[in-house]
């Protein structure tokens, strides 16, 4: 038996692991579920020691206040490439609960989808991966060598994951980094995913007066400082949707027409985009697609506002502070230094002086883009032509992942970035769900990439 044959006579048995897996409330932000977060470690762990893999670790972060990062290998092929595999086992909070339709850690399957929280982002697709190396090692048909991370804080931003990379890089050394950690275009349209776009996150203060004040009596002689806010955040668009910072686009990396080309297959319509986010219509920079948009251009966005009075009913304040939450999507060649000058200088040049203002950088991120023609990306595209029947598009996707700089930059390494996640599994949401035909289709792509690879070589 090989060890496709394998996975799928073991299917029942994979899924029973799974639900096991997602039942464990691994909620990384909040520290009362850190006990769950340990236990999450440790049962991972010990499926990997089960699988055969070697060297099984539970090690800490941030000098033992993060959560674990969970290492394993197998190393028994001297002349073959070792693969480093990465996926994460923390999950998002389940808020707001009383939208779930069912217990978020109760795995519930109706027709083809499997609901409940992290069942897509990403413990179906880590167990996925699992599940190709355990079908390789039970059939003796592992050609390459393994070694695997699984980290214990990628849904608070990875804050130790860079600094555990950096000094575990002898441990870490590898010829290839895979990344599960993803999604398709689609149920039936694989993708390789070669372009993250960075990340640049700010606190803008406007302070007006001293404290809040009656707005009978000083309204009409002071500047307020929400109307200040929101005229300079309205003056960061132009009427064609372009962001009006000084120099913003001087190192935006252009489209290629080949790019373009291959982003136009993309199965999205303008109407399917505007249904899944719930909105009337779309709206966007003028001359771009909306998969453009999303996954290739650089962005501006309000992530939050606070002023004032929020509570019920009316109290008539003129409030002595506005704050905004203001977050850029990055695409290459931008920096974070750079737009950070940027938005200084924006807000030096339209901030009035009737207030003051604060600008606070909260996160950082540069944008990252992949090698295309590397060996190891043919051997993911051709796993996932044999398995899905379709030649997978190449796509670059809007969200920022830290560990694919880390694993790029600090080892050194082609990373490849492929997963089964579809857009609307409700990831970050209530009834969160990953559809289960992908589950298994991914177990058999990863266990063709891993066959791959030992080929080539």
């Amino acid at each position: 038996m090989d060890a496709l044959d394998y996975s799928r006579a073991h299917r029942v048995e994979f899924l029973d692991e799974l639900k096991e897996f997602i039942a464990l409330p691994t909620i990384s932000t909040l520290s009362e579920h850190r006990a769950d977060v340990q236990r999450g470690a440790e049962w991972l762990a010990d499926k990997l020691r089960a699988m055969g893999l070697e060297h099984v670790a539970i090690l800490p972060t941030g000098e033992g206040k993060g959560q674990p990062i969970v290492y394993a290998d197998w190393l028994h092929q001297a002349d073959a490439p070792t693969v480093l595999v990465y996926g994460h086992y923390d999950v998002q909070p389940v808020d707001p609960l009383h939208e779930w339709v069912t217990p978020p850690f109760e795995p519930t399957i109706k027709d083809d989808f499997i609901y409940a929280r992290g069942a897509s982002d990403m413990k179906g697709q880590a167990h996925a991966f699992m599940k190709a190396l355990d079908a390789l090692l039970k059939t003796n048909s592992l050609r390459v060598n393994i070694k695997v991370i699984m980290e214990g804080e990628e849904e608070v931003g990875s804050p130790n994951l860079g600094a555990f990379i950096r000094a575990h890089q002898d441990l870490l050394t590898c010829d290839v980094a895979l990344n599960a950690d993803s999604q398709m275009p689609s149920r039936d349209l694989p993708s390789i995913v070669y372009g993250l776009r960075g990340l640049c996150y700010f606190e803008l203060w406007v302070q007006g007066p001293d404290q809040d004040l009656h707005s009978g009596r000083f309204g009409g002689s002071l500047h307020n400082p929400a109307q200040v806010l929101t005229e300079l955040i309205s003056g960061m668009h132009d009427a064609d949707g372009r962001v009006t910072l000084p120099g913003f686009y001087d190192d935006v990396r252009p489209l290629s027409d080949a790019e373009r080309a291959e982003l136009a297959r993309f199965p999205l319509t303008d109407e399917q985009w505007a249904n899944t986010a719930g909105v009337l219509a779309l709206w966007g920079e003028n001359g771009y697609t909306t998969v453009e948009r999303v996954g290739a251009r650089p962005t501006l966005e309000v992530n939050g506002l606070y002023s004032g009075f929020t509570g019920e009913g009316a109290k008539t304040v003129l409030p002595a502070k506005a704050m905004a939450k203001i977050s850029m999507r990055l695409v290459p060649n931008q920096t974070s230094d750079r737009v950070r000058q940027q938005l200084e200088a924006y807000l030096r040049e339209h901030a009035p002086n009737t207030v003051r203002w604060q600008l606070k950088q909260l996160a950082e991120g540069d944008a990252i883009l992949l090698n295309r023609d590397s060996p190891y990306v043919r051997a993911a595209a051709d796993a996932l032509q044999e398995t899905f029947g379709v030649a997978p598009i190449f796509q670059l996707l809007g969200w920022s992942v830290p560990v694919t700089t880390f694993l790029n930059d600090i080892l050194g390494v082609d990373v490849v970035i492929m997963g089964f996640g579809l857009p609307d599994d409700g990831t970050h949401g209530p009834n969160e769900h990953f559809y289960l035909p992908n589950y298994y289709r991914g177990i058999e792509a990863y266990i063709r990439f891993f066959e791959n690879v030992g080929a080539s070589h």
